[in-house]
């Protein structure tokens, strides 16, 4: 059993079928710095991914299957080490969960040559989302390019299959071939700085997590969520990037307290929604496998690759440490730098002001955004960054731009979010937070703290008449 992103013995697709002859089984998992360097994992989800790993080679071991662990020299090693694993420890087979992306396919299929060169079987599976995202088409055969038709197809799809279906734990081996390999505390080139308590490992954390939240969150979700001074998410994404939990548990989950005699459809609003959130997930999946060019850092809008793009390095910087000037921009970015998170609706103000008002181009931000975030996730991170700067499928209009400033006055607006993250404006009294402009010049020349970078409405026009010109 190979694992990847997907570190739990609960509801895993292809460790549940490895164990369901009843044999021996091999757990394996491979360290590729190489590859995670490749696609700008941040060392805070490294980490958390080796706290992760520590818990499941435990509960592995409870169940008689030893985890062993290799490096890989580089990514396009990979696959060849895993088959020699599979021959050295007599497997005759190599399980695994599907990933979508085009190098892991590409990887994949190599692994499934070089196993059947060594007649060594191969299996995959759908489990890191709840439906496989080639199965999802429209009438005519494709790839769905908006989200709520895409929706109402998946929903459709679940419904018709009986909802979703979670896994036990599998039933424990009679013997265990050899020992397990210790998991690492650290790789080498990904130590974060983070600490360890803001980021408990481990899928038993994620589950209590879960429920927490369906216990005391979900209820008012609709109504909170965008407000980032408010515990009013979940914050599972990063064990869903992990794979410490499955969407299909965050979907049981919820179904299970939305009183309804379709829970999927009708019932709560606020559970619904937040379903819709993790159908959100399979559709930025869905996306990158029907169209792989948005893998290869290409925009999904072909148009848009015409765009010249501002090269302001002195502003990508203070985008970046959170010195714009903009106190809700800086606010997420220092939020993203002290935990490696960021509030949902921060992450869409700062990658609009980043695309629209500075006219950086997106994946700029993109690969600052997956090397500092513990909850990185290519289809996510991706198809985000592509919808704020209106470059993706289902994006947001050109002309639709986010005002940083009130976006501040509406989901912050007694500053309680910016004082938490930008120290140097505590003292600013409560509305004045978001438009430092309108200070006495005096009291404003006290603040060690950045005028704005760039003039919101000037900026604004200027990214509209980009966007207008290549129609």
């Amino acid at each position: 059993m190979w694992f990847r992103a997907d570190l739990r013995a609960t509801d895993n697709v292809a460790l549940y079928n490895a164990c369901d002859g009843g044999g021996e089984v091999v757990g394996l998992f491979v360290i590729t710095p190489d590859e995670w360097r490749q696609h700008d994992y941040a060392p805070v989800r490294i980490e958390l991914m080796l706290r992760c790993l520590a818990e499941l080679s435990v509960t592995l071991a409870k169940l008689r299957i030893p985890l062993k662990i290799i490096e890989s020299p580089s990514a396009r090693e990979t696959a060849g080490l895993v088959v020699e694993a599979a021959k050295r420890f007599g497997c005759s087979a190599v399980y695994w969960n599907d990933e979508y992306e085009v190098n892991e396919s590409r990887r994949d299929e190599q692994v499934r040559k070089i196993a059947r060169d060594h007649g060594i079987a191969t299996r995959s599976f759908t489990d890191q989302v709840v439906l496989d995202p080639r199965s999802i088409k429209t009438g005519e055969g494709r790839y769905y390019t908006v989200f709520t038709p895409f929706k109402k197809a998946w929903t459709r799809m679940l419904v018709a299959d009986g909802g979703v279906k979670v896994l036990p734990v599998p039933s424990k081996r009679s013997s265990m071939c050899c020992d397990a390999d210790d998991v690492p505390l650290k790789v080498i080139g990904f130590e974060s700085g983070i600490s360890a308590e803001l980021w408990p490992g481990g899928e038993s954390h994620a589950m209590k997590r879960l429920e927490r939240f369906a216990a005391k969150g979900m209820s008012k979700y609709k109504e909170e969520r965008d407000y980032p001074w408010k515990p009013a998410t979940s914050v599972i994404s990063p064990y869903l990037a992990v794979g410490a939990i499955s969407p299909r548990q965050c979907v049981d989950v919820a179904v299970k307290i939305n009183t309804s005699p379709t829970p999927y459809e009708t019932g709560s609003p606020d559970i619904l929604h937040w379903i819709s959130e993790v159908c959100w997930r399979e559709f930025f999946v869905h996306v990158l496998t029907g169209f792989p060019r948005v893998c290869m850092n290409r925009a999904f809008q072909m148009q848009t690759e015409r765009i010249t793009w501002n090269d302001n390095a002195a502003h990508l910087e203070a985008w970046k440490a959170g010195r714009t000037g903009i106190p809700i921009v800086d606010a997420g970015m220092r939020q993203l730098l002290a935990t490696g998170w960021m509030h949902n609706r921060i992450r869409m103000v700062t990658a609009m002001f980043l695309t629209k008002n500075l006219f950086i181009d997106w994946r700029e931000g993109e690969r600052f955004f997956m090397r500092h975030l513990v909850d990185g996730f290519f289809a996510s991170n991706n198809g985000g960054w592509q919808w704020s700067a209106s470059t993706g499928t289902d994006a947001a209009p050109y002309f639709r731009i986010f005002n940083p400033v009130s976006q501040g006055q509406k989901f912050d607006a007694d500053g309680e979010y910016v004082r938490t993250w930008v120290p140097e404006l505590r003292a600013v009294t409560d509305g004045a937070i978001h438009e430092l402009h309108e200070m006495p010049r005096l009291l404003r020349s006290q603040i060690d703290y950045p005028d704005p970078i760039v003039d919101l409405g000037e900026s604004r026009e200027k990214a509209i008449e980009a966007f207008k010109s290549l129609r």
